[in-house]
């Protein structure tokens, strides 16, 4: 996708950095051959490397996708060590080798917690710089929104994505709409049934990971990397006029929402820079599901930063 132009734009030459853990050098080096096979007249080049230095050198666009997955019979907090021990290094390499304006997109989970990490390891890159990924949670928010009205997924805008990108995570679509003949419509109204809304289709969202690994016995792939894809071609390219998108950004106390937490709002973006979308208004239901989820991420970030130590 990033070599055919989907990230960056179908005039933004690229070169690809792939890193990945010696182990499995010999399979990088296999997808090296094959994107050199496929003559993408974008791609201007590719490194293929276990050297994290080397990965991050010049970089302007990171995507992080390495993480330590939690395995049958492990405690959180094993999980999060090794993730803050892989983030430590990688953040490192990004703080002294990758471009003045790099931008960060962490995808392996825990992934708001990890990017909270890489910003502690990488002080110098700007926290406006560093994102974590809930645009597939957004995505999955537009897809069933779509599906429940039978229109097309390109006619629903401006669902949100609060907090974490995990099982508390809030999907809202109480500021959402439908392009209909007669104009954008709300898609409560077209919905008409709160019921679902404020049931089903929440925790259809927010367990949608669970339920694709019990399908295909391994974790969401195209959708994720499609996601990746559309969060940083909005954030490079910027997002169309009144339309927002969710992505995972350092809070700054926006709707009461503790400041230092990576936690997801809407956000637009323009001339590479986001901004959360203000005044939005905030009902009852809405808010205890904010907190409650702002509350998860207090929780790993201070189990996060035991690990530092």
């Amino acid at each position: 996708m990033i070599a055919r132009g989907v990230m960056l734009g179908a005039d933004q030459p690229v070169i690809l950095h792939m890193l990945d853990i010696p182990p499995a050098a010999e399979a990088l080096n296999g997808v090296k051959m094959e994107l050199v096979d496929a003559a993408f007249p974008l791609l201007k080049g590719v490194v293929a490397t276990t050297d994290a230095v080397e990965a991050c050198t010049g970089v302007n666009v990171a995507v992080m996708v390495g993480g330590f997955p939690r395995k049958e019979g492990m405690e959180r907090k094993d999980v999060m060590s090794k993730n803050v021990s892989i983030y430590k290094s990688q953040a490192s390499a990004l703080e002294k080798h990758a471009a003045p304006n790099c931008k960060v997109l962490v995808v392996a989970n825990p992934a708001n917690t990890n990017a909270l990490i890489l910003k502690e390891y990488a002080p110098s890159i700007p926290e406006k710089n560093i994102s974590c990924l809930t645009r597939l949670d957004h995505n999955r928010a537009l897809g069933q929104i779509s599906e429940r009205l039978n229109v097309q997924v390109s006619d629903v805008k401006n669902v949100i994505i609060w907090g974490n990108h995990s099982s508390s995570q809030y999907p809202d679509v109480n500021h959402a709409t439908v392009a209909t003949p007669a104009g954008d419509k709300p898609v409560r109204e077209l919905v008409a049934d709160d019921a679902w809304l404020n049931g089903e289709f929440i925790s259809t969202v927010q367990q949608r990971g669970a339920a694709i690994i019990k399908a295909r016995k391994l974790s969401s792939a195209l959708s994720a990397a499609s996601s990746a894809c559309d969060h940083i071609r909005d954030w490079v390219l910027g997002t169309p006029e009144g339309t927002w998108v969710s992505m995972g950004v350092y809070s700054d106390g926006s709707y009461n929402v503790p400041a230092g937490l990576i936690y997801s709002f809407p956000v637009t973006c323009k001339n590479g820079e986001w901004s959360i979308v203000q005044g939005l208004s905030i009902d009852e239901f809405s808010r205890k599901k904010l907190d409650a989820t702002a509350e998860e991420l207090s929780e790993e970030k201070a189990l996060a930063y035991s690990c530092l130590t």
